[in-house]
């Protein structure tokens, strides 16, 4: 959602608690020496109603972790299992974050509160459950590029600094540390599936499945899908949808999250759990972001196939419930799904409107080579294209865009000679400005500049089947 929304009020709902039971442990937060407030995203509290919380009172509720009004008594660490880098793991769960509250937004929605860094819970294995200052940082700078960017993402919510030193071993040590609050439309990842199919309890992954369906609702599968009125089925549907839009919003924004894992799946087709994540600086589909990902599984070019892949995991996990057919019905939807998002959504960052199949395919044909042969950075060759400034070497897309239908670029942004990026570079800087010196200001401008860039887009086009 792009622009400041109209505040709505606090209408708290828990339907966790009707699973709880068999999905989730209640867990205390970690006691912290120090809460210094870094961050609070008062655009996304006015969606659901708490923005009008005083400094004191936000810290109460997001840096001690006492009970919103009428919520959760206790922070329920999630229960599931996961693929990480194609390796099944039977021993993960919420280890450093729990769900917090659960509310109505204001168009209805269930959102979601839930942390980064609030402490140990029974699946922290050897992990001390906290959260680097500069995770948290980097968290708030990647939530705010892709939300202005059209990705469907999770927003950091809070970010309270905690006063303790953390050791790391992949990083400079000790470290400041810090504890976020991130809002989402949903936690139940494919992963939770995952860990139910594997213990066989086939009763919880039905109740699990009714449990996703009404609380992240869309469209029926289409007329001719095989068994389409079978819970298991339209669930797929509806992931496949969800997953396959995410993946062209990552190609899109020339984003790489770098840790495609099951456990990182929402099935709500929200991107979230921001780690070692990277924008492009130029065009490469061999780009990684992982240093860890050594096989390149996760490369830029290849999220589209392992966000399938994703999909077709939730399918195998669905198999005690539904037979094989359509299920794969499902599935083999994915790759025209992922084709027609990838259009609308490259013509939507080029400004341009409704354009037919032909068209579509050529923007985005055309538009790769030119990045290619500019060796241009990608948001700067998208600036570029809508303001008229492309380099000589992209006189051919530019034709084509000429004879396209666009919308006035009336926004001041489109004035604006350079574009607004998040490269490693700045990010890096930002943090070095706080390290350094406690100098927030570098953050707090980064974020109403991307801001003022997201306004300029305007809302991207999503899916049916993406909750709204």
């Amino acid at each position: 959602m792009q622009g400041d929304p109209q505040t709505a009020r606090y209408r708290p709902e828990t339907p966790i608690l009707s699973i709880a039971s068999w999905i989730a442990d209640p867990v205390e937060a970690a006691t912290f020496p120090a809460h210094t407030l870094r961050f609070r995203n008062d655009r996304a509290a006015r969606e659901v109603g708490l923005a009008d919380l005083s400094d004191a009172d936000w810290i109460a509720h997001f840096g001690r972790f006492e009970s919103l009004p009428q919520n959760l008594l206790s922070p329920l660490a999630l229960r599931y299992h996961g693929h990480q880098f194609r390796n099944y793991n039977p021993e993960i769960g919420d280890g450093r974050g729990f769900l917090f509250a659960q509310m109505r937004d204001g168009a209805g929605r269930l959102m979601d509160l839930g942390t980064k860094g609030s402490g140990q819970t029974p699946y922290s294995r050897f992990g001390d459950g906290r959260l680097t200052c500069k995770g948290a940082v980097r968290e708030i700078l990647a939530t705010e590029m892709l939300e202005a960017l059209g990705v469907h993402s999770s927003r950091t919510f809070s970010v309270i600094e905690t006063g303790e030193s953390l050791e790391r071993g992949d990083e400079p040590s000790p470290t400041r540390s810090a504890v976020m609050v991130r809002l989402s439309h949903g936690h139940i990842r494919i992963g939770s599936f995952q860990r139910l199919a594997f213990l066989r309890e086939d009763e919880h992954l039905r109740a699990l499945t009714q449990y996703a369906l009404t609380h992240y609702p869309g469209p029926p599968p289409p007329e001719d899908a095989p068994q389409r009125d079978d819970p298991a089925v339209r669930l797929l549907h509806l992931v496949v949808e969800r997953l396959a839009d995410q993946a062209a919003s990552y190609a899109v924004a020339g984003f790489v999250h770098g840790v495609l894992n099951t456990d990182n799946m929402n099935v709500s087709g929200e991107s979230f759990d921001y780690g070692p994540w990277r924008f492009l600086p130029r065009w490469d589909p061999a780009f990684t972001a992982a240093y860890f990902d050594r096989e390149g599984l996760y490369a830029f070019g290849r999220q589209g196939d392992a966000l399938h892949w994703n999909c077709a995991q939730l399918a195998i996990a669905l198999r005690p419930i539904c037979e094989a057919e359509p299920l794969i019905a499902a599935l083999d939807r994915y790759a025209a799904l992922f084709t027609a998002a990838v259009r609308r959504r490259f013509a939507w960052r080029l400004g341009v409107r409704d354009c037919d199949g032909d068209t579509a395919a050529a923007l985005v044909s055309e538009g790769e080579k030119a990045m290619r042969a500019t060796g241009m950075q990608p948001d700067a060759f998208f600036h570029a294209a809508r303001t008229g400034r492309l380099p000589p070497e992209a006189s051919g897309f530019a034709a084509l865009l000429s004879g396209t239908d666009r919308v006035a670029d009336t926004h001041p942004y489109w004035s604006e000679e350079q574009a607004q990026s998040m490269l490693i570079e700045e990010v890096e800087a930002i943090w070095a400005a706080i390290d350094r010196d406690d100098d927030w200001t570098p953050l707090h401008a980064k974020v109403e500049a991307v801001r003022r860039m997201g306004d300029a887009h305007g809302d991207a086009p999503r899916p049916a089947g993406q909750p709204q």
